[in-house]
Formats: C-alpha cells, structure tokens, sequence
C-alpha cells in the first residue's frame, strides 16, 4: 500500500491551515514530501490550538518539539514542532523563530506532553519557554554550564566531570586536551605511512 501524500493535497492541506491560523500564520512550503508551516512564535498557543481543534484538521497529537541552531541569523534558533492528526492520517511540521533572548509561549496548555521537550529545548540550545511550569534542566548536570547543541559550543565542552576517590564527591575540572595525542586524518583505506600500534612485531620492509 502507498501511503504518500501528494504535493497537491499538502498544498490543500496548507492552504487549511492557513485559514485556521489566520494572520499568525506567515507562510506554508512543501518540500521533500512533507509539509512546513512558518508561524508567528508569539501566536503559536493560538494556533497549535486550532489546529488540534479545527474539524477539518485534528491535529491530536504531539510528536516532537525540538530546536535547531542557525547562528548566522538573527533569530538564530528554529523551535520546531511535529504534528499527528490520527483521525486524517496527516503528519505537519510546525516551525516558529527566535532568538537567544526572547522566550517562546510554552504549548504545555495545548500539548501537555511538551513539558519534557521544551525542557529539553532549553537544556540543548537555551531557547526559553515562557509560562513553562518548570523549566529546569534535563539532561545535563545541575552545574553544567553553556549549551552542548549549539554550533558554537567547544567539541571538547568547557569542563570535565568525575569522582574523587579522596574528596568522595564528585568534581569539576577544566577540560585538559593531552598534548601528545596525535590525530591521523587518513583515509582508512589509503593506509598510514607508519607502523601502526601493536604492528611494531611486522617486518620492516
């Protein structure tokens, strides 16, 4: 069976939802198969709502809320939300802007099951969620600083966490990068120009 939705019927599917959103609705596009709605982040609660309540929509379900990161805009994070509606077998993705300062509205009133991903929205990236019943970190440690899925978050992070064994607590350290690692860039399949470790029994040709 073919479950794929024409490009046709995605473009129907937003001109809908352009009329249950209204003006806070800036701009729909179907790409890839999948359709992409641009709303105004200050009136996303208004229209998450219709579209969960709209008859000709249903969208009933939260499927996933997560943040990208696009540091060379202004507005440099996407908040992003994947909508289920079971009764149309429809999927639409949901998209609002901002920046490092300016909260989005928290949905939680609209989709209570977004608690725990706005939560983590704000742990990755920072993005704030305005009216957020408890927006505290989620994955990180409770001193954890910065924002590990920003794009200009350090590789290595700013700090090391352990044990000590002696002070039987667990402690902070700036992360120490060993200076005498060596990092080989070769392809796998070209091979390195030196004896490999472990290779050191290999005769010298």
């Amino acid at each position: 069976m073919n479950f794929t939705v024409s490009d046709e019927a995605l473009a129907e599917l937003g001109e809908a939802i352009k009329a249950a959103g209204g003006p806070a609705v800036q701009g729909t596009e179907v790409a890839h198969g999948e359709l992409n709605v641009l709303v105004d982040a200050e009136r996303i609660v208004a229209v998450l709502a219709a579209l969960r309540d709209d008859p000709a929509l249903r969208f009933q379900q939260l499927i996933d809320l997560c943040g990208v990161d696009y540091p060379e805009r202004a507005k440099r994070f996407d908040v992003v939300y994947h909508l289920l509606s079971l009764t149309k077998n429809r999927r639409v993705r949901v998209k609002v802007q901002t920046d490092e300062a300016s909260a989005v509205p928290t949905i939680t009133s609209v989709y209570p099951c977004a608690d725990w991903f706005e939560r983590e929205a704000f742990d990755m990236y920072g993005i704030f969620f305005d009216g957020h019943p408890d927006l505290r970190r989620l994955l990180t440690d409770y001193g954890f600083q910065g924002y590990p899925l920003r794009k200009d978050f350090p590789m290595t992070g700013y700090v090391e966490v352990r044990y000590d064994d002696q002070q039987k607590r667990v402690v902070y350290e700036p992360v120490k990068i060993t200076e005498f690692r060596a990092f080989d860039f070769l392809s796998p399949w070209e091979g390195a120009q030196y004896a490999l470790p472990g290779d050191e029994k290999a005769e010298a040709k």
